[in-house]
């Protein structure tokens, strides 16, 4: 019966280290189902097929051992999109929505935005089709993850610009009224800490290196010229971070530094402008 191996499922997550051991089995079950969420409850009593529980017991099992839900399914919403992603791409969070409405907030129309780090194309795909007359340009060391970028745009039918670039390489002597970047931020010692829930997804877009703040100091001296004067740099942050990514931006010349925290208190963005 359904319910059972709903049950059951959720029990074993939990048991495994899933922090949201409900809504995973639910997921999960939809795909070895095949059907929306909302069936799960209204065909509680159904019985499985042999296909479908072994189908279910093998994704049970890949998110038992830490590998992230959205590569089980390949896709990951972000902010209403549909986004493909797999192996060697970061798996966009919520928390990275903050930065996405500041960017919406202080982009005037046909304002040049370039997000520095692409990945999957989350942010640079979310300002494209909110942000009014906007131009976004995405930039990408790693080529798996902006092939990820790329079928993003092309399935949402979005205009983004992308770059295989290190850093603003690719880019240089173009000039943005609005730098974002979600960098890596965490050292070797974080990764370490966070276990089977990070050790699936690309360490290059995690890990800065010893400090965790080596992206924030480069992504600083190269935003000195590539922002227009009075040009935003907004930033995604690890926590606890601030007042040593305000000191790397003051640093580097920026100013008017501010911060805003996420739901739980905890600041999250980090912003500066060009002199």
């Amino acid at each position: 019966m359904l319910a059972d191996a709903l049950g059951r499922a959720r029990e074993y997550l939990a048991r495994h280290g899933s922090d949201s051991p409900r809504l995973d089995a639910d997921l999960l079950a939809c795909r070895a189902l095949g059907v929306e969420r909302l069936r799960l409850y209204t065909e509680h009593e159904r019985p499985l097929t042999a296909a479908e529980r072994d189908l279910y017991r093998e994704l049970l099992r890949r998110r038992a051992s830490g590998e992230p839900v959205a590569y089980i399914l390949g896709t990951r919403p972000f902010r209403g999109l549909a986004l493909e992603v797999g192996p060697g791409v970061l798996v966009p969070r919520p928390e990275t929505e903050l930065l996405v409405e500041w960017a919406l907030e202080v982009a005037d129309a046909d304002a040049r935005v370039l997000d520095w780090g692409t990945g999957s194309g989350a942010i640079a795909l979310a300002l494209a089709t909110e942000g009014e007359g906007v131009r976004v340009t995405g930039v990408e060391r790693s080529e798996e993850a902006l092939a990820f970028a790329r079928r993003n745009a092309a399935a949402l039918g979005a205009t983004v610009e992308f770059f295989h670039s290190d850093g603003l390489a690719g880019v240089a002597g173009r000039t943005f009224e609005l730098i974002v970047a979600n960098p890596p931020y965490l050292t070797p010692a974080d990764l370490q800490i966070g276990g089977p829930a990070l050790a699936h997804e690309p360490q290059g877009a995690l890990v800065a290196g010893p400090t965790g703040l080596e992206a924030f100091e480069r992504i600083a001296g190269e935003a000195t010229t590539a922002l227009v004067p009075g040009g935003w740099l907004l930033a995604e942050i690890g926590a606890g971070q601030e007042a040593a990514v305000r000191g790397r931006f003051e640093a580097a010349g920026l100013t008017e530094l501010t911060a805003r925290p996420d739901l739980a208190g905890i600041v999250r963005v980090v912003g500066a402008r060009r002199r």
